[in-house]
């Protein structure tokens, strides 16, 4: 294929990507990870899941980032995952060093690709890849409000019993606590959801949604959700490889724009190939 994409981490979160990436055809995808044998070991394993699944993806899994080279996109994913009573914050000290690292040796060998950073706590991590990368603003964006409006999309649909592809909603702001869904603007095939539940129930599920990741952390209790990012991470890809100029809620660095500068916060952005 004419596009490559490095996922950095073969976890649950990266071995997922790259399983989405390969069954959609958007791209190869090289997997690596420090284990030696488990990039390998689940390249090789989704590979013998091709000719099933009808794609001709190729998967390469590595323990060095020779055969990231020439990358369009690095989705990095590597870092500790969050443990019951752990925040997003609870991780920074030991994520910060991973990904200041992952992120100088994909710049080392892919110097024009674009960073999609899915590691927590996001929005001080896509800090982190930015100084560590040196690419301009527009190359490195955070995935946290893909899948929070995703989240909140699905408690939409599950409320009022409709199908999750007429649920339109947008979360903003950071990836945890200072998340802000919008209400007013999420919708049912359009109709603004204020106009379609009372908001004892909308402020319900905004707080399920604003603690939607710690609800699966409870729940699964040796770690966290990894379907739902994986999948808001490959949205955001194919946006950026098929130059659909997407808008999509992302992290970015803002320069004056709402007021904020130098920090990385969820806004509207609109995805294509720059």
């Amino acid at each position: 294929m004419d596009k490559k994409v490095t996922v950095v981490g073969a976890g649950h979160v990266g071995a997922t990507a790259a399983q989405r990436l390969a069954e959609k055809g958007l791209s190869d995808v090289v997997l690596v990870d420090i284990i030696e044998g488990v990039p390998q070991g689940k390249a090789l394993d989704l590979m013998e899941a091709a000719p099933i699944e009808k794609h001709d993806s190729h998967l390469t899994g590595a323990n060095a980032y020779e055969a990231t080279a020439g990358s369009d996109i690095a989705i990095i994913t590597a870092g500790i995952p969050r443990k019951p009573g752990m925040s997003r914050d609870d991780l920074i000290s030991t994520n910060a060093g991973i990904v200041k690292q992952v992120a100088a040796q994909i710049a080392k060998y892919s110097p024009e690709c674009i960073l999609i950073i899915v590691s927590n706590p996001l929005d001080a991590m896509c800090h982190v890849a930015y100084e560590a990368s040196g690419f301009p603003k527009n190359r490195v964006i955070g995935m946290a409000g893909v899948l929070d409006s995703a989240r909140f999309r699905s408690f939409i649909a599950m409320e009022l019993n409709v199908s999750v592809e007429n649920t339109h909603a947008f979360v903003l702001g950071g990836h945890g606590d200072t998340m802000v869904p919008l209400p007013r603007y999420s919708t049912v095939a359009g109709i603004p959801i204020t106009e379609l539940m009372p908001a004892d129930r909308i402020d319900a599920l905004v707080d399920r949604t604003a603690n939607g990741g710690a609800e699966i952390v409870g729940l699964l209790k040796t770690g966290s959700a990894y379907y739902a990012p994986a999948s808001a991470a490959v949205e955001m890809a194919e946006a950026i490889l098929k130059d659909k100029k997407k808008i999509l809620p992302c992290a970015a660095l803002l320069e004056g724009e709402y007021g904020y500068n130098d920090l990385f916060i969820g806004v509207p952005v609109k995805l294509g190939a720059g």
